[in-house]
């Protein structure tokens, strides 16, 4: 072969080498073109997080609660000003709304920021109507329990220091507790309305005899019957849940079943105003012997479980309650799974003693117990939702409200329904 040919070829080679990179790389664009979408820039400001509002603080508080309203109004007033922000809106709370359509409200009125002055159930209102908006919640708190300020870790001890942080704190995102009920049936409604009347009857007994009234029972004040046949004021502790399957109740930190509820119920607002929080474990010593709960439970999407029983069921978005007890030690606000525990107790006083050693022990890190016989006992898991159903009509409580009584319960957890200010 000449020189001539065999540069010939090699050319020849040279381009059907080029021709093939040129093949290969149209159909290698067209591929990644497939798997990429072509950018859009309304498409990705859509996607952008809308920015912060630059509106006024606003101010939800419950005029019920032991706080001079006026001196708070003027701190909050004079805060504001200090660091630049516009005249706060002020919204009071009634017996009808406790903070839901205020917060509402405030939203409309572009609200920057939405604080809730006031108890548990002040914030569970106002944390209702910012869910899902990006509009932080700020906390000021003046209630008995204070449940979600304590696992926020706010200066509790310092009004100042709490409207600071309110109007100026760090946004965090946590998740959102909801838990909803399923209408009782016929047959259900008249268990409870028989408890209602054996409990009345056993406190207008007491009264007969001279022994001093302990104030209305857990089962004692149904709307229809009971104590509001007499002319009292039922309240939400013996109400029975409406017949809307869809009606959820928002919670921050523990939802549940069984015995706290009852304790809940109790604690009237007198006891609270005299002992603070202790108040709910003084006024759960008389349902330490109660009935336990017969249930079973669908964690997710899995079948119901082998049934069991309990003192009480407890659905935890944190774990952190008043006294420095550590209920749920796993329990984060931000993790995004619902700690779910069934608390079970035996042997009377005994069984409540060696729970309360476990939970102590849980609270300063000690989860194993070398203790070879346990009466008291807390069964943990985790899931995204939880279906428990019970045998009986049990009480339900959110974050200290009673919500009434009910058979099924469904909980869930929101992972970033909330925007909080901290420190």
């Amino acid at each position: 072969m000449t020189s001539e040919q065999w540069v010939a070829v090699v050319a020849v080679a040279a381009l059907v080498l080029a021709l093939a990179a040129v093949i290969l790389g149209l159909v290698a664009w067209r591929a990644v073109r497939k798997r990429t979408p072509s950018f859009s820039a309304e498409e990705e400001a859509e996607k952008l997080p809308p920015p912060p509002r630059t509106g006024p603080p606003a101010v939800v508080v419950n005029p019920s609660k032991p706080v001079d309203v006026e001196y708070l109004r003027d701190l909050v007033n004079r805060t504001a000003a200090e660091v630049g922000l516009g005249d706060p809106l002020w919204f009071e709370t009634t017996v009808e709304d406790p903070g839901l359509g205020q917060a509402r409200e405030a939203l409309e009125m572009g609200a920057s920021v939405v604080v809730a002055a006031g108890g548990d159930g002040t914030v569970r209102a106002v944390a209702e109507a910012l869910a899902g908006t990006g509009v932080p919640m700020g906390l000021i708190p003046l209630g008995t329990g204070n449940l979600l300020a304590r696992n926020l870790d706010l200066p509790l001890g310092s009004q100042r220091e709490l409207v600071a942080t309110a109007l100026t704190g760090r946004n965090r995102e946590m998740d959102l507790g909801w838990l909803r009920t399923e209408p009782l049936s016929a047959e259900d409604k008249e268990k409870v309305r028989g408890r209602a009347d054996a409990s009345t009857a056993r406190s207008a007994e007491k009264t007969d005899t001279g022994e001093a009234a302990r104030g209305p029972e857990l089962d004692a004040a149904i709307p229809e019957e009971g104590a509001a046949a007499k002319g009292v004021e039922p309240p939400d502790a013996g109400s029975i849940p409406g017949d809307d399957p869809d009606k959820e109740h928002v919670f921050l930190v523990i939802g549940g079943l069984g015995f706290d509820a009852a304790m809940v119920s109790a604690a009237d607002d007198e006891l609270k105003a005299k002992l603070g929080w202790m108040a709910y474990f003084v006024a759960g010593v008389k349902h330490l012997t109660g009935r336990k709960i017969h249930a079973t439970a669908e964690l997710g999407d899995s079948e119901p479980g082998e049934p069991f029983t309990a003192r009480t069921v407890l659905f935890a978005n944190c774990g952190r309650l008043p006294g420095n007890i550590v209920l749920f030690p796993d329990a984060q606000l931000d993790d995004g799974w619902l700690d779910i525990a069934a608390i079970d107790t035996r042997g009377g006083l005994i069984g409540w003693a060696d729970l309360l050693r476990k939970v102590t022990l849980q609270g300063i890190g000690i989860r194993k117990d070398l203790v070879p016989y346990n009466t008291g006992t807390i069964e943990f898991r985790r899931a995204r939702s939880v279906v428990v159903r019970t045998e009986e009509p049990e009480h339900v409580q959110v974050d200290g409200d009673l919500v009434g009584f009910a058979t099924t319960i469904h909980a869930r957890v929101e992972k970033g329904g909330l925007v909080v200010r901290t420190m």
